[in-house]
């Protein structure tokens, strides 16, 4: 692709949920609808639920992420959610990005430091620990060796991504979602989840801002390395607030340790938030179930085809 082009990806997202017992009432989030911006262009959008919820409704949630609602009263044994999108994505960084030009990353730091009366950062909100990112001193520990004194923030950050990717194993079904970060970390194991989280907490705990990225992966293209981790499911990755950065991307750069690469015009972003409990694709609370079975599917194609903008499933 030229630089600027862009490109144009269908996402076809299911999830299916068999139940032991009827559900007698169900509340629903969906974290679901691809974010649209100048760099990714949300051409069309479908929500379908079966059965059909009695009420839907769509938010904004703190971090400018789409959040949809529903509520299915009526008594059933299955849940099929299916979310279909469009996008166009350029790529994000600039011809000119160079890592070794943006600022020292204890300036960075410095930005991002709590000062009475002073104006705040907003980039600060992902600085602190989160539910799944708490405070590891030996995190910190692992980080250091890539942020020598002085080290411009991109490249020490790009640093630190290709180390997780060497030093971690990506192997699904190793964790789980509620797989502690110190865990996963001690492991040294597991999926995209666990090593943006990793790489999260690394960040943070030197004092920087780092946000999660949830979204898709395409498979494979024409020309083009084969499948990559994580690909034909939900994906993750992170944000790196790094001013100087330049470009569309703005202050963010944004890396993806399970492949050990920057993000580019293969990744759809979905949600943005502190970690995966902010952004989790589908959760919720029932009455009724038992025990039950979930299955999902996710498939990213590229679609050339010329269509009209329409977005509907708001």
């Amino acid at each position: 692709m030229t630089q600027g082009a862009f490109r144009t990806l269908r996402v076809e997202h299911d999830t299916h949920y068999v139940y032991g017992a009827p559900v007698e009432l169900a509340h629903h989030v969906a974290y679901l609808r691809p974010l649209h911006d100048e760099r990714q262009r949300l051409s069309a959008f479908a929500l379908t639920i079966d059965p059909p919820p009695s009420h839907l409704s769509s938010g904004t949630d703190v971090f400018g992420n789409t959040r949809q609602f529903f509520t299915a009263t009526a008594p059933h044994r299955e849940l099929r959610v299916h979310a279909a999108s469009r996008v166009a994505i350029a790529s994000r960084l600039g011809p000119a990005f160079d890592p070794a030009s943006t600022l020292p990353w204890e300036a960075v730091r410095e930005r991002l430091r709590y000062v009475a009366a002073a104006r705040l950062e907003p980039a600060c909100e992902f600085c602190v620990p989160s539910p799944f990112v708490p405070r590891l001193p030996a995190l910190a520990d692992y980080a250091l060796p890539s942020f020598a004194p002085g080290r411009p923030i991109a490249d020490a950050a790009i640093d630190l991504m290709r180390r997780v990717h060497a030093d971690f194993r990506y192997q699904t079904a190793a964790t789980a979602v509620d797989t502690p970060l110190a865990v996963a970390f001690e492991r040294r194991v597991g999926v995209c989840q666990d090593f943006s989280h990793v790489l999260l907490g690394a960040l943070r705990a030197l004092g920087l801002a780092a946000r999660y990225v949830s979204g898709y992966l395409l498979t494979a293209a024409a020309g083009e390395p084969g499948a990559m981790a994580g690909a034909d499911a939900s994906h993750a990755w992170v944000g790196v607030w790094c001013p100087g950065v330049g470009g569309p991307a703005g202050a963010w750069l944004d890396v993806d340790p399970t492949n050990d690469c920057l993000v580019s015009t293969r990744h759809v972003r979905l949600a943005v938030g502190r970690d995966y409990g902010d952004v989790t694709p589908l959760r919720g609370v029932i009455r009724g179930g038992g025990t039950h079975t979930l299955a999902v599917r996710v498939g990213t194609t590229v679609d050339d085809e010329v269509a009209p903008a329409h977005v509907n499933g708001a």
